[in-house]
């Protein structure tokens, strides 16, 4: 989950590490460090423990020395805790060599007994400084930097982003990569390295993606790729869809304020050139209808926040497919045998594209004969490039942590992934038509329910700080809101938070209600399931009789709610699938202003990181 960024080129390269790690820092803030050569020759390296900030006042303090070559790393800790010295990079070869690391070296521990045995000191708990001594042992037998770590490589196990520079070779810095992220951004007369684009997009939109078990050198003037047994590779290239300022907070109080402020335009921008003449066609799926025909069943794996909208999606794609659809943990996918193959769809969701779980459902599932089909939010990543076909989301950057309009990104293109199948598998009703048509001013509507609603919620959540358990129920499209809006809470404000369906309450939840509990409960529409609507107006009486506090997210009009609501939040009228896109963004502005009320970081939150690349 570390942020990655290397150098080449005619400019001070600590600057550049250092807006490129403030890019990446959204992938781990326990730690960071740079490691530049100078313009003397001479590698320079500085680390600290705590977020950027701290490795930036060490460096005011006492500057490195100017040089053209340099890494950077922003750490997630795994292997020993978040400390100076387990900070990166790590050196070797009596400290002319330099090594930062994403990901696990699984084979770590006896790699380090073997080079123990030779009478290699340890100065830190990491894997990564194994893989740094084991580097610095080849490349003082062979002196030649790209060789050294070919054979370094192929000894490790687990999945890695390894880079390194030496200084005997300014001028070049070499990285690698097994299930982990790697990049390249191509510059005029420089070149860089990093886990994202954001590592380098300020100086260049210009990209190439690189593969599973590749090795990358790059110069000032040439970029050169090989597999790990040293055959060259034509890397793919590609442009970056955005510029730096999109990943700026641009004045916004925090990254996440700015992003669910963003969910109008990423809804849009999701759903734009993909409706033609009434119907949704994906231009991306354009050709591959063969992915869709002939299965009997679909799979939709994920984790985290995507998994809830996976569950969104599983109700859309049954609906207008016509196909039965299972909702998967990435994680617990592969562990348990599944039975799949030529007649299985499985698509997986990533924000990233690089998520390792996902990735190793995606790996498992091509390799056992089923169809893949990825929703992304990033160009270049893993996971697209491990899929059969790909349906981008086009969110653009996401920054903070918790995750909000890459959120309903994924909601959207799995509505547009249901519409399209419904189309080439000849399942559509006429009813989809009106959906169609409303998906097109869903945004305005998004942008309605910011309006109208973030004074008001942000007032609630003010109210409610020192709360120490909040509870949401949803039922149908609601109840994966209910589970999103539990766990936006929990990231970031640091309470106890849980997601029921409505119906489950009677069958143990409702033990948990007391005279003051906070329940969130979002209400479905009377206009299109009367039976639904009343099932949780029941509900709600139930919880209230118990002296629960309760929060009512319902659409206008609905009078039916307000007898039994101590505060009702509106939200547009929408078609029951659209439901879940509008019904969410009060619940994100709850948990980002309750967390700011508590004084809490909303965009950085205690042990987590953007990008899970481990398992």
């Amino acid at each position: 989950m570390c942020g990655i960024v290397g150098y080449v080129g005619p400019r001070p390269s600590q600057d550049i590490l250092l807006s490129g790690l403030a890019r990446l820092e959204y992938r781990g803030y326990d730690s960071a460090g740079i490691a530049v050569i100078d313009t003397d020759g001479h590698l320079g390296m500085r680390k600290k423990a705590g977020k950027l900030a701290a490795l930036r006042g060490s460096l005011e303090d006492a500057p490195l020395g100017d040089g053209t070559t340099g890494i950077g790393h922003t750490r997630w800790a795994t292997h020993g805790g978040p400390t100076d010295v387990n900070a990166h990079p790590h050196l070797a070869d009596e400290g002319r060599l330099a090594v930062i690391h994403n990901g696990i070296i699984e084979n770590f521990a006896a790699l380090r007994d073997e080079l123990a045995a030779e009478g290699v000191e340890f100065l830190s708990e990491t894997d990564t400084e194994v893989a740094a001594a084991l580097l610095g042992r080849e490349y003082r037998a062979s002196g030649d930097l790209v060789a050294a770590f070919r054979t370094v490589v192929n000894r490790l196990e687990g999945a890695f982003t390894l880079l390194a520079m030496h200084q005997d070779q300014p001028g070049l810095v070499v990285g690698a990569r097994r299930n982990s992220p790697l990049v390249i951004g191509l510059g005029e007369g420089e070149n860089f390295l990093g886990s994202d684009v954001a590592a380098f997009v300020e100086h260049t939109r210009h990209a190439l993606a690189i593969g599973q078990d590749q090795i990358v050198a790059i110069t000032p003037s040439s970029v050169t790729v090989t597999t790990f047994e040293g055959e060259p590779v034509e890397a793919q290239p590609f442009e970056v869809s955005w510029d730096a300022a999109a990943a700026e907070k641009g004045g916004w109080p925090s990254f996440m304020a700015k992003e669910v402020a963003e969910q109008p335009d990423a809804v849009a921008n999701t759903i734009r050139g993909r409706i033609h003449d009434g119907e949704v066609v994906i231009p991306e799926l354009v050709g591959h209808d063969e992915l869709f025909s002939g299965i009997n069943r679909v799979i939709i794996t994920a984790c985290g926040t995507a998994s809830y909208a996976a569950l969104v999606g599983k109700y859309a794609i049954e609906q207008w497919a016509r196909v039965p659809v299972e909702v998967e943990l990435a994680h617990e996918f592969r562990y348990r045998d599944p039975v799949i193959g030529d007649d299985t769809l499985v698509v997986s969701i990533s924000q990233s594209g690089e998520t390792m779980d996902t990735l190793m459902a995606v790996k498992y599932a091509t390799e056992r004969g089923a169809r893949t089909l990825s929703i992304c939010n990033t160009q270049g990543a893993t996971i697209p490039r491990e899929s059969d076909a790909v349906v981008y989301t086009h969110a653009g950057p996401e920054v903070a942590v918790a995750s909000t309009k890459a959120f309903s990104a994924q909601i959207t293109a799995l509505l547009l992934l249901g519409l399209h199948m419904g189309r080439v598998r000849g399942t559509l009703t006429a009813e989809a038509a009106e959906t169609i048509a409303e998906l097109q001013v869903l945004p305005e509507k998004v942008a309605q329910v910011l309006a109208e609603e973030s004074e008001h919620v942000s007032q609630l959540a003010g109210w409610m700080a020192d709360t120490r358990s909040v509870l949401f129920l949803g039922r149908h499209v609601g109840y994966p809101i209910a589970l999103e809006g539990a766990l936006k809470l929990k990231e970031i404000s640091y309470i106890h938070a849980e997601g029921f369906a409505a119906g489950e309450l009677k069958h143990g939840p409702i033990a948990l209600i007391e005279p003051g509990q906070p329940v969130f409960v979002l209400v479905p529409s009377p206009r299109h399931s009367a039976l639904l609507h009343s099932k949780v107006v029941s509900n709600i009486q139930e919880i209230r009789a118990r002296g629960a506090r309760v929060i009512v997210v319902a659409e206008e009009g609905d009078a039916a709610v307000l007898p039994y609501a101590d505060e009702v939040i509106r939200i547009p009228l929408a078609s029951p699938l659209l439901e879940p896109i509008l019904s969410v963004v009060p619940l994100q502005i709850f948990a980002m202003a309750l967390a700011t009320a508590k004084g809490l970081d909303v965009d950085q939150p205690r042990n987590l990181a953007k990008s899970v690349t481990v398992e």
